[in-house]
């Protein structure tokens, strides 16, 4: 069952850094949705960039830059090779891992191998990874074994054949806690809906305002190659 998106979120007040991927309603579009959220000062001080083809993060205010090392990172990158072109989008330094992964030769999951989730106990937050490529796409979730800092977690979700107007939203945390506990089972099965402004705004709007703060979105049509960005911060 498709479950709605905007509903998913206004119930859940700290997802933490979530991905979305699916194909458009009308059938012509991979879609991509990545946002991260925030609850300390360190971590909500942080915008969205355009970098190329991608995104990276920035400190808003550099100056209350505590801790660059898991906040500040390409979400967001684009591999090209002479057969194909992979947008790859994860929630930390591992967009770099699968790039260089794909340039030489690598699979996505393999690439994923040399990873583990995040050194941030008692978090042990989850390293959340996508990539696209022509209408199919592929989600990774790593994670720690109920919490054990000594054992690894490595889950791979392949999708070759989307369904128009249906997508699959996988998230770091279940909900909010201390420790947070950490995203369960299978990426979350959601309809994709709208053009990209009315998807945009409806996740930046389903969003906890208290907690949200940035938000990327791209269509790409897959005949043409062509895309659409849409780039949301919560300090503008």
């Amino acid at each position: 069952m498709n479950l709605e998106l905007s509903k998913l979120l206004r119930e859940n007040s700290y997802p933490g850094r979530g991905i979305v991927l699916g194909r458009s309603s009308d059938g012509r579009h991979a879609v991509i949705a990545y946002f991260i959220m925030g609850r300390s000062e360190n971590s909500r001080n942080r915008v969205f960039s355009a970098d190329g083809e991608g995104i990276r993060t920035q400190a808003y205010d550099p100056s209350k830059l505590t801790d660059p090392s898991l906040i500040i990172y390409a979400p967001v990158r684009v591999f090209h090779d002479e057969n194909n072109t992979v947008t790859i989008v994860t929630n930390g330094d591992q967009t770099d891992t699968v790039y260089d992964g794909l340039a030489h030769g690598m699979s996505f999951s393999d690439a994923l191998r040399q990873r583990t989730f995040e050194p941030d106990g008692p978090n042990y937050t989850p390293r959340i990874s996508g990539a696209v490529e022509g209408f199919g796409y592929v989600l990774s979730i790593l994670k720690s074994a109920n919490g054990n800092p000594d054992s690894v977690r490595r889950y791979y979700f392949e999708y070759p054949q989307p369904v128009a107007g249906e997508g699959h939203f996988i998230h770091t945390y279940r909900c909010d806690g201390n420790p947070l506990p950490s995203f369960e089972g299978e990426p979350e099965q959601v309809l994709i809906e709208g053009d990209i402004d009315s998807f945009t705004n409806g996740i930046w709007d389903s969003l906890n305002a208290e907690n949200r703060v940035s938000l990327f979105v791209r269509f790409i049509d897959v005949e043409s190659g062509a895309y659409e960005t849409r780039i949301v911060n919560r300090y503008n």
